[in-house]
C-alpha cells in the first residue's frame, strides 16, 4: 500500500527490481540514476555484500504526475540475487507497490530465472500481496549477448499474466527506461482506481 503524506500532499510508491543473481538489476537503477535529472531524484543509498558483485538495495525517489493534486513519489529498489540473501530480500519486498522481473536471458541461468519467480511468488504471498493485482512487468536482458535464449521462448517461460515484457541491453540502457516506465504506468493506473486521498 503506498504512503500517503498529507502534510507534504506526496504519495509514495515503492517498486523493486527482482530476479536471479547478475542479472542486471543493479545495472538497471544505475542507468536509470545517471541518466535522471539530479532535481527530479534522491541519493542513490547502496549495502555492497560480500562480494561486491550485488547492491543490498538502492533507494532512488522520482517525483512524476499528480493523484488528487498529491505528487507520486517513486522509491526503486533492487534485492539481492543469491540464494543466501533470501531474508533480505523478503525484506525489501515487504511493502511492493510494483515488481520489475529482470530475466537474464542466457541459456545457461533458464532455470534461475524460474527459481527466483517462484521465490517471487512466495515471497510476496509470505507479506500478503497479491501476484494476480501487483502492477508488474517483465524484462528480458542481456539480449545482446550470443548465448541469449530467444525472446519467445523466455516469454513463454517467464510470463505469467500477460505483462509487458521489454527485452533490454542494461548496460547500454537499451529497453531500461522502456521498463521503469511500462512499471510507473501500470502502478500510476493502480493508484488512481485504489487510492482515496482527502483533497
Amino acid at each position: 500500500m503506498p504512503f500517503i503524506n498529507y502534510a507534504q500532499r506526496e504519495i509514495t510508491c515503492k517498486l523493486v527490481y527482482y530476479g536471479p543473481g547478475l542479472g542486471g538489476k543493479t545495472t538497471n537503477l544505475q542507468w536509470i540514476y545517471e541518466q535522471t535529472n539530479a532535481d527530479a531524484r534522491g541519493k542513490m543509498v547502496s549495502l555492497a555484500t560480500e562480494s561486491d558483485r550485488t547492491l543490498f538495495f538502492d533507494l532512488l525517489p522520482l517525483t512524476l504526475g499528480t493523484i488528487h493534486g498529491f505528487k507520486v513519489r517513486f522509491q526503486l529498489y533492487t534485492v539481492p540475487g543469491q540464494i543466501f540473501y533470501e531474508a533480505s530480500r523478503k525484506l525489501i519486498v515487504k511493502g511492493a507497490d510494483g515488481v520489475a522481473f529482470v530475466a537474464d536471458s542466457q541459456e545457461a541461468r533458464y532455470e534461475a530465472n524460474l527459481e527466483s519467480l517462484r521465490v517471487l511468488h512466495a515471497n510476496l504471498e509470505e507479506h500478503g500481496l497479491s501476484f494476480a493485482e501487483m502492477p508488474y512487468v517483465l524484462q528480458l536482458n542481456k539480449r545482446d549477448l550470443p548465448t541469449a535464449l530467444p525472446a519467445a521462448v523466455l516469454t513463454r517461460a517467464l510470463q505469467c499474466k500477460g505483462e509487458p515484457v521489454f527485452e533490454a541491453v542494461a548496460p547500454r540502457g537499451i529497453g531500461v527506461f522502456e521498463t521503469l516506465k511500462g512499471l510507473i504506468k501500470l502502478s500510476l493506473s493502480r493508484l488512481r482506481t485504489e487510492t482515496t486521498v482527502a483533497r
